[in-house]
This record gives C-alpha cells, sequence and structure tokens, in this order.
C-alpha cells in the first residue's frame, strides 16, 4: 500500500495536471465524496455513469440532486435523450475533449461513476469497435428472440468472462452487442479495450470507495424504496413508448415494464430492483478489483483521500 501511494505521489510532481476518479459500486457514496474533493480544489466533475446521461431518467439513474447540482458543476448529466444513440466510443472523444477545455483553467478536474467500461475508456483508450455484418446482427437478434437472455448471459459469460462481470446482464442490448463483436471477430469484446493503452496527456489518480457488503446492500434497499416513494413508477409509466431503447434495458426500469405488463404483482418487481441491483453492485466490486492502480478509502475518508492527493 505504501509503494502504491508513493508511486501515485510521484507520478503527481511529474504532471500537474490530474484527473481525480471517484468509484465504486452503485449507492456508496461517490456523489457525496466528489462534492466534497471539488469543492476544496475549487474545480468541476464529470460524470462517467452511463446511466445519468439520459435527461428522462430523473429518479431511476440516481443522478446528482438539484440542491447537488448547484453545488458544483457536473458534466454529462442529462446531456442526451433516450432517443439519442450513444456508446462509450462516442464518450470517449466528448469526455477526453471536456477534459482539454477544463484542464486550461483547472489544475485537477474530479471524474465520478461507476461504469468500469467507460471509466476504462478515459484511462486506458478502446481499439476500433470492428464492424458487424447484418448476417451476424440478425443472427444474434434471432438467437435472443428464440432463446431469450438466459442464452445470452451464457454465451457471454463463456466466451468473456471479464465482461461479464461488468455488464449489467438484465440489459439485452449490452449483452448483444458483445456478442456480435465476439461471433464477428473470434475475441472477447473486453480486447478491445485494452490491447493498446492509450498514453494520455494527464495523470490519473483513481479512489475507490470502499464499504462493508451488508452496510452497502442496506443502502441499495433503501434507495430503492426512496425511489419508489419519489415517484420511480409513474416515471418508469411515462417512458413506456421508448422501452425498446438501449438505455432503458437496465435495473430499475425493466423490472417495472415487466409490473406494467402484468407479469409481477408491484411488491415483487420493486423486490427484483433490489436484488438486482445488489447484484450489478456486486460485479461492479468485481470489475473494479482486478485494477491495482485503484488505492481504496472507506467512505468517511475525505481528509485521508485529500492529503494523498495533495
Amino acid at each position: 500500500m505504501e509503494i502504491r501511494l508513493k508511486n501515485l505521489l510521484m507520478l503527481m510532481n511529474m504532471n500537474t495536471k490530474t484527473l481525480i476518479i471517484i468509484l465504486g459500486p452503485t449507492a456508496i457514496g461517490k456523489t457525496s465524496i466528489s462534492i466534497k474533493l471539488a469543492k476544496h480544489y475549487n474545480t468541476k466533475i464529470i460524470s462517467a455513469d452511463s446511466r445519468q446521461f439520459y435527461k428522462e431518467l430523473k429518479i431511476g439513474a440516481a443522478p446528482p440532486s438539484k440542491k447537488e447540482l448547484s453545488e458544483v458543476q457536473h458534466h454529462f448529466i442529462h446531456n442526451l435523450s433516450v432517443n439519442e444513440d450513444y456508446n462509450v466510443g462516442k464518450f470517449e472523444e466528448d469526455a477526453l475533449r471536456k477534459i482539454e477545455e477544463l484542464f486550461k483553467e483547472k489544475e485537477k478536474i474530479i471524474m465520478v461513476g461507476g461504469s468500469g467500461l467507460y471509466i476504462d475508456a478515459i484511462c486506458k483508450g478502446f481499439d476500433k469497435m470492428p464492424d458487424i455484418s447484418k448476417e451476424i446482427r440478425n443472427k444474434v437478434i434471432s438467437l435472443y428472440k428464440e432463446k431469450g437472455i438466459k442464452f445470452l448471459q451464457s454465451e457471454l459469460k463463456e466466451n468473456d468472462p471479464i465482461y461479464f462481470n461488468e455488464v449489467d446482464i438484465q440489459n439485452p442490448q449490452r449483452l448483444m452487442r458483445a456478442i456480435e463483436v465476439i461471433y464477428s471477430t473470434g475475441k472477447p469484446f473486453s480486447n478491445f479495450r485494452k490491447e493498446q493503452v492509450k498514453k494520455r496527456s494527464f495523470n490519473i489518480v483513481k479512489i475507490g470507495l470502499d464499504m462493508n457488503r451488508e452496510d452497502l446492500y442496506k443502502r441499495i434497499n433503501k434507495r430503492v424504496d426512496i425511489m419508489i416513494e419519489n415517484g420511480l413508477l409513474d416515471e418508469v409509466e411515462s417512458l413506456l413508448n421508448h422501452r425498446n431503447k438501449n438505455s432503458l434495458q437496465t435495473v430499475g426500469y425493466k423490472e417495472l415494464f415487466e409490473y406494467l405488463d402484468g407479469k409481477y404483482r408491484q411488491e415483487e418487481a420493486i423486490d427484483m430492483i433490489k436484488q438486482n441491483t445488489r447484484r450489478f453492485a456486486k460485479r461492479q466490486i468485481s470489475w473494479f478489483k482486478r485494477d491495482h492502480t485503484i488505492t481504496y478509502f472507506s467512505t468517511n475518508k475525505t481528509k485521508e483521500i485529500i492529503k494523498l492527493i495533495g
């Protein structure tokens, strides 16, 4: 641990421009810590949470509150509509452009999120994704329609366990996209983010937030209850006409769409949201634990984080 901290400090001394990444599983408290750090360094925040891009997802994506957004300027929050096509490659381009712009006036910038794929895009870059033939795309769609989401999950787990442990496995669009790449290239989807690590012109410090698993799960359950109280069901009903959009194939929306279809009782759907969110958090933790450049802190250690960063 001490060696890793010394190495981080040495890197920071060599480069004055520093991107501070606050990462961790859903509901752990990333927003609160990132705002405290942004205030301390008088800087701005870039969101790397792929669900929070969409302006229609005001409740289910758990974006910062209006009060939190008023305290510190955030970028990539509610900047898109669910009708827009967006992917990690576009985010890499847009976020790097914004980072370059902000570094003209700031020495440090905060990035916050739990989407490991999107964070990797900024830290490592992505190889160009292969073009997918109509034949392959139609084949994958047919397999999904014929065999269902469990087949997609099984196929991805067998052929790319790394990406399987990070992706929202309840999102068929993301599963199909990864399987298309696998079928087209014979390589795991995850390979396309690490074959050539792109060198960035700024220093990167990754701060991971850690918490007892039982406490985290309690926070997740409470957050879901608050979302329901705040009108998540009404939000989902308002999006029924867009339910097939990729941005809505995610925890919190998928379960309530199925409730509205009469597949589950409301209480069952809410319990499923809690269960699937806990599973998603577990996959996020597994993903980040593979990255040995992350330094972990408890959520109440803001002063210690600042001491490390300087």
